[in-house]
């Protein structure tokens, strides 16, 4: 049967399964030596294939909500710190101890512009 069985199946490997099952419906006389084969055993794993893929979506469905939701939680989070950091600048001054407190460079201590001067070029 088949080599690796923790892959999941192509859509067009699902697609000719489905089609053969279809196929198999139809057919008239159709009496496996293997009783693992019949139609109706092969029925049930095609339903609970149905269920298991309506399972999983279900799921897939809940965990991007949930994702959602932690995203919508992260930036509520960061934009209340920003808040809060331009308070602290309003109340303390961007250039005091407590601006550096929460992560913001004193206006003291920012770099300077630099002179972009182009060099005079080389003389041999």
């Amino acid at each position: 049967m088949a080599k690796n069985e923790t892959v999941p199946l192509s859509a067009d490997t699902l697609k000719a399964d489905a089609d053969a099952l279809a196929a198999l419906d139809v057919m008239l006389g159709y009496s496996p030596a293997n009783a693992d084969y019949t139609l109706n055993k092969i029925n049930a794993t095609s339903t609970a294939l149905k269920a298991a893929a309506d399972a999983f979506a279900q799921t897939e469905a809940a965990w991007q909500t949930a994702r959602d939701a932690h995203v919508a939680a992260q930036w509520v989070f960061h934009n209340a710190i920003l808040g809060a950091k331009q308070q602290v600048v309003a109340q303390y001054g961007d250039d005091s101890n407590e601006a550096q407190a929460v992560g913001l460079t004193k206006k003291s201590e920012r770099a300077k512009p630099a002179n972009n001067k182009k060099a005079a070029p080389a003389t041999k």
